[in-house]
C-alpha cells in the first residue's frame, strides 16, 4: 500500500548545499539519505513528498554538516496483508510467477495461480490450466491478493493468489465478468 507519512528527523546538510535555498538543500539531503531506504516499519521510501518544517542548524565538532531538526513527508510502499495488488508477470519457473507490484515483486506459487491443474511448459515459460485452458505467461497484467506478508529486517517477501473471484489475468477477470452477464441475461429470459 502506497502511503504519505510525517516523519520528524535530523538531517545533515553537506557545506557544499548551505549556499542554496535552505528547505530545498534539505529536501535534497533527505532524498539522498532515503530515497530507496527500506524500512521494517515504513516500507519502502520512493520520494520526498514535502519538507514542511526546518527548524535551527545544529553543527557538531568534527562534522563540516550542518544539522536540521526538521519534518517532512514521504511516499512509502508497504504491502498489507489481504490487500489486493496490481502488477506485470515478470518471470515464470517451475514452482511459480514473479509479479512486478510497484517497487517490490511478490511470487504466486504454482498452488495458487488458478482452481485447476497447473502444468507449466518449460520451453515457453508458460503455465496452463488443464480443464480450463487458461494460460499466464510473462508480460501478463494480473490482479492478486497479498496472503503473506515477511517484511522485515532481514529479508521482504510477499506471497501472492489468484485463486480467489476476479483474481487473476485482466483476460481471465474480463471472461468472468462476461459469463455473468451471460448468466444473468438466461436467467430473465426464464
Amino acid at each position: 500500500m502506497y502511503r504519505i507519512i510525517t516523519v520528524e528527523d535530523k538531517i545533515r546538510v553537506p557545506p557544499a548545499k548551505l549556499s542554496a535555498d535552505l528547505k530545498e538543500s534539505v529536501k535534497e539531503s533527505i532524498e539522498e539519505q532515503m530515497a530507496g531506504l527500506v524500512d521494517y516499519r515504513l516500507g519502502i521510501v520512493l520520494a520526498v513528498v514535502s519538507v514542511d518544517n526546518v527548524g535551527e542548524g545544529k553543527i557538531v565538532a568534527g562534522n563540516p554538516g550542518v544539522f536540521y531538526d526538521s519534518r517532512f513527508r514521504l511516499l512509502t510502499f508497504k504491502p498489507e496483508l489481504h490487500e489486493l495488488v496490481s502488477g506485470e508477470v515478470i518471470d515464470n519457473t517451475e514452482f511459480g510467477a514473479f509479479v512486478r507490484m510497484g517497487p517490490m515483486d511478490g511470487l504466486i506459487h504454482i498452488s495458487q495461480i488458478m482452481d485447476d491443474y497447473v502444468s507449466y511448459n518449460n520451453k515457453n515459460s508458460v503455465f496452463m490450466g488443464k480443464e480450463s485452458k487458461r494460460t499466464l505467461k510473462e508480460g501478463d497484467l494480473v490482479r492478486a491478493r497479498a496472503i503473506s506478508v515477511s517484511f522485515d529486517k532481514e529479508e521482504n517477501k510477499i506471497g501472492l493468489t489468484m485463486r480467489q473471484p476476479l483474481l487473476g489475468t485482466l483476460q481471465w477477470i474480463e471472461d468472468e465478468k462476461k459469463k455473468g452477464k451471460a448468466a444473468k441475461e438466461e436467467k430473465k429470459e426464464k
